[in-house]
């Protein structure tokens, strides 16, 4: 029932007209795109640590803010947030305690079998060639994750010149921001 919970505040929402304190255009204010995990902790966190406010970034998410291959969902989102959107910077923000860090992957696919997956749909995946351990697999460490991420970014061919590209570590549970690589 969560989602009729914030179905009825929405329709309050936009009856009082709550969303004019939000107005801005599509073009983001700091021409900037940040890549972070879709980590709930962070919804609001990320923005308050780092002064962000609506309307001054893109926000593309996703489990670990992890890039591995570069024409996947994330880097086609970047690179129209730089083509369409005036984007002049990309800043990668993972943060400590991920759930992508060691990630198990016999323990994920029994969860996906006591979940209600077939056997028979994990066992043609793989025959059909989907690795789940180069699907799933997460990291050691956030910093050589954040680093792999920008390096698959900064070195793509359809980067223009001139694009920054930053990586950085928020602590999730003070909010603190590391550098892990900044470019100049």
């Amino acid at each position: 029932m969560h989602l009729e919970e914030m179905l009825a505040f929405n329709r309050k929402f936009v009856a009082e007209k709550g969303y004019e304190a939000y107005e801005t255009d599509s073009i983001p204010n700091k021409r900037m795109v940040i890549f972070t995990c879709m980590e709930s902790r962070l919804i609001e966190l990320l923005h308050r640590a780092l002064n962000l406010q609506n309307g001054d970034v893109k926000m593309v998410k996703n489990a670990g803010a992890i890039i591995r291959k570069p024409f996947d969902s994330v880097m086609k989102s970047i690179l129209v947030a730089v083509y369409k959107l005036q984007a002049e910077e990309i800043t990668v923000i993972g943060h400590h305690d991920c759930g992508m860090s060691q990630v198990d992957i016999n323990a994920l696919t029994e969860e996906m079998s006591k979940r209600g997956i077939p056997d028979e749909t994990l066992n043609a995946l793989t025959h059909a060639g989907i690795d789940f351990e180069e699907e799933f697999h997460g990291f050691e460490t956030v910093e050589k994750s954040v680093q792999q991420s920008v390096q698959i970014i900064r070195k793509h061919p359809l980067l223009p010149s001139g694009v920054k590209v930053h990586g950085l570590v928020i602590d999730p549970g003070t909010g603190k921001v590391d550098v892990v690589t900044k470019d100049v």
